[in-house]
């Protein structure tokens, strides 16, 4: 079984003390702890269970049935950019299966694969809870909005040629998988309020609203 080196332990046991210290039960760090070893090596290997286990006094099998139940920790190597396809309902039928199907086609990689130079993985998604730019694309957990599958294949063409890429929303530069997964481990990077979060669509109703003087009624939010 592999071993984190000295440096890297200290560093990982560091970032996880600080983590732990935010609840009032160890445990309950777990899932921002699978985050921060897959920030290390891009997925959770079998070093990362066993430190997990180590910091909050669970056993293997307890941190292995978490980290294998949900989709975004990794079992095997993400790419330096996870790129995601959503092909749920209306990003389906509004193109996002035809993405999809070029997609693979273009890269050779298949759901959950990596392009050869380890630059890009694919996943296809069930909801990007953006339904309002269908169809929609995400790498590293940042938006693309309104893809087609030319824009999906040049995308990915520029992620693989080190091309600079920005999101549809949100910051103006793109971090990668690693980075992604220590931002949600809770060390932030301090892009969080970058760009704008919402657009185009998802504000409309808030236009038609104050045109009009609507509000809600009186009691609603409580």
């Amino acid at each position: 079984m592999t071993t984190y080196s000295p440096e890297v332990r200290e560093r990982l046991e560091r970032d996880a003390k600080e983590i732990i210290g935010r609840y009032p039960r160890p445990r309950s760090a777990l899932l921002p702890l699978l985050h921060l070893v897959q920030s290390e090596e891009g997925y959770v290997s079998d070093a990362g269970q066993e430190f997990c286990a180590e910091m909050l006094g669970l056993t293997k099998a307890e941190v292995v049935g978490v980290s294998t139940f949900y989709t975004m920790y990794k079992r095997k190597p993400a790419g330096e950019y996870h790129v995601g396809v959503c092909i749920n309902a209306l990003c389906a039928v509004m193109g996002g299966d035809q993405i999809w199907d070029e997609l693979t086609e273009h890269t050779g990689a298949g759901n959950g694969d990596t392009t050869a130079d380890g630059r890009v993985s694919l996943e296809r998604l069930e909801c990007n809870a953006a339904c309002d730019f269908a169809p929609v694309m995400m790498v590293n957990w940042e938006f693309f909005d309104n893809q087609t599958p030319e824009s999906a294949k040049q995308l990915v063409d520029d992620l693989r040629a080190g091309k600079e890429v920005r999101p549809t929303r949100g910051p103006g530069r793109l971090c990668t998988f690693k980075e992604a997964s220590r931002v949600l481990a809770g060390l932030p990077d301090g892009l969080a309020g970058d760009g704008p979060s919402a657009a185009g669509p998802s504000l409309e109703g808030l236009k038609i609203a104050k045109a009009n003087g609507w509000t809600a009624p009186k009691g609603a939010s409580e």
